[in-house]
């Protein structure tokens, strides 16, 4: 068994990615942090699924054309190669679970 620190991991104070494959998990999570309204990823896809859990705060999900709100608790899932994003409606703690073992990402938009 290995245990990580979440501080230990690479990125920022707001972001910090957790790929599985260096640590022989077959996942990827993002722990993302943002203090304000208004930020988020730009549109992107990916070849697997990607699940969201809101831990605090709220956000606008954009899945395939349709958006939804959640908030504290809410969990939802962005099916492989569906364009997503998402994007801060006030401060934000989310964790992005990525279903593969490395991070995949095509960027649609900046």
């Amino acid at each position: 068994m290995q245990v990580t620190n979440v501080s230990r991991l690479p990125g920022s104070e707001r972001s910090r990615l957790f790929e599985g494959s260096a640590y022989g998990a077959t996942v990827t999570l993002f722990s993302i942090d943002y203090p304000e309204p208004g930020l988020g990823p730009g549109l992107h896809r990916h070849p697997y699924d990607e699940t969201w859990l809101i831990l605090e705060g709220r956000a606008l999900l954009h899945v395939d054309g349709e958006e939804q709100e959640a908030g504290p608790g809410d969990i939802a899932v962005a099916p492989a190669h569906a364009p997503h994003k998402f994007t801060s409606l006030t401060p934000l703690r989310v964790v992005c679970v990525h279903a593969s073992p490395v991070r995949i990402q095509e960027d649609l938009e900046p």
